[in-house]
């Protein structure tokens, strides 16, 4: 587990274009944070470095949307759900349980015991005192992605 501070929205896109060129397909990536914290920003700026051309938006009302670039992006948002039943109903667990592409998830906290064993987990949280301040967490849920968190550690505290 780390964490990192970025000040602005630009130092967020460009954090989460450090995370999209290293990520390998089948990751599963859960964010969470209060409303405006960040989450879909940093997806887009993700997805953007993966070769996604148009508009990439939080599937707040779609509850999933699936964008094509380098490989196949699966986001979803579950702000909206009321029961963990309703992931049931939108297929959530086909592309969780053995993902293929890459599976991003706002608001993942709302429905924990669903989650896949294995995830990367992104807390992002505003900071105090500055507007555009978020302190961003990230850590490894399961043993399958440890490695993975340990290698971006080194990369953001290095500055490459």
């Amino acid at each position: 587990m780390f964490t990192c501070l970025t000040h602005s929205p630009e130092e967020t896109a460009a954090l989460a274009e450090l995370v999209g060129q290293r990520v390998h397909e089948g990751t599963v990536i859960c964010l969470e944070g209060d409303l405006g914290a960040g989450k879909t920003l940093f997806v887009q700026s993700f997805a953007r470095t993966l070769g996604v051309e148009g508009e990439v938006t939080s599937p707040t009302f779609n509850l999933m949307n699936i964008y094509e670039g380098i490989c196949p992006i699966y986001h979803f948002d579950l702000y909206r759900l009321e029961s963990e039943q309703e992931l049931e109903e939108i297929g959530f667990y086909e592309y969780t349980d053995e993902p293929e592409g890459i599976v991003l998830i706002e608001w993942a906290d709302k429905f924990p015991d669903s989650l896949p064993e294995d995830y990367v987990r992104i807390c992002i949280s505003r900071g105090e005192g500055e507007e555009t301040l978020r302190t961003i967490t990230f850590s490894s849920v399961g043993e399958a992605y440890q490695a993975f968190v340990k290698e971006l550690s080194e990369i953001v505290y290095l500055g490459d």
